[in-house]
């Protein structure tokens, strides 16, 4: 899969909604009901981040629920692309970019988002291929109004912006040219999973989209 096709890829996903929920499992049994609120409100695009032992498998469960596409966030290595793929994923993103983390995911076939936050990164991934781009950490590297700067000169690379991205200030974000959607975990607060509020979640599931 080359670059060029993995952002066609990635576009096509991030298109189809204004948020992609980032996604933290610390219980497999949210897993499902989580999903189906999430997809139930709009939002089929989910990004579950390999940062607990049971993400893998929450893929796997998540990958089973109708209209939804479920993708693997926080790749680091070779080895978590390769898992990533064999769990189900289909789509990755990462929070930065390497050599052996991009040529991976070329090599497997699997459509990236890779992590960029200054204009060299940025060029440095264009130069590749990636014209689809996370800008993270989003607040952390100026927010909107630095993300609409980087968007001046190079237009033609479109983004992800993660990280402190909230109902608050996400339109923020989305009404520039050079963002395609926003990634955020306040669609899915620790509390609500916990208690089970699945509606709930639903309903700021519908608020975002």
């Amino acid at each position: 899969m080359t670059p060029a096709e993995q952002s066609r890829a990635a576009l096509e996903i991030c298109r189809r909604a204004p948020v992609v929920p980032v996604l933290v499992l610390d219980d497999l049994a949210h897993a499902r009901p989580l999903a189906e609120a999430l997809v139930a409100g709009g939002l089929p695009a989910l990004e579950v981040t390999l940062r607990t032992p049971i993400a893998l498998e929450a893929i796997r469960i998540m990958s089973e629920v109708p209209g939804g596409i479920v993708g693997a966030g926080t790749l680091l290595t070779p080895a978590d692309v390769r898992a990533a793929l064999a769990a189900g994923a289909k789509f990755g993103v990462s929070p930065g970019a390497t050599d052996r983390l991009l040529d991976a995911c070329e090599d497997e076939g699997l459509a990236l988002l890779p992590g960029a936050a200054t204009a060299s990164e940025v060029m440095a991934l264009l130069e590749r291929g990636y014209t689809v781009q996370k800008f993270f950490p989003a607040e952390a590297s100026g927010g909107a109004p630095a993300l609409k700067a980087i968007g001046a000169p190079l237009p033609q690379v479109s983004f992800c912006p993660t990280g402190g991205i909230g109902l608050n200030n996400a339109r923020d974000y989305l009404s520039l040219s050079n963002t395609v959607c926003v990634g955020g975990s306040w669609v899915a607060p620790k509390a609500m999973m916990q208690a089970g509020d699945w509606e709930g979640i639903t309903a700021l599931a519908r608020e975002a989209a």
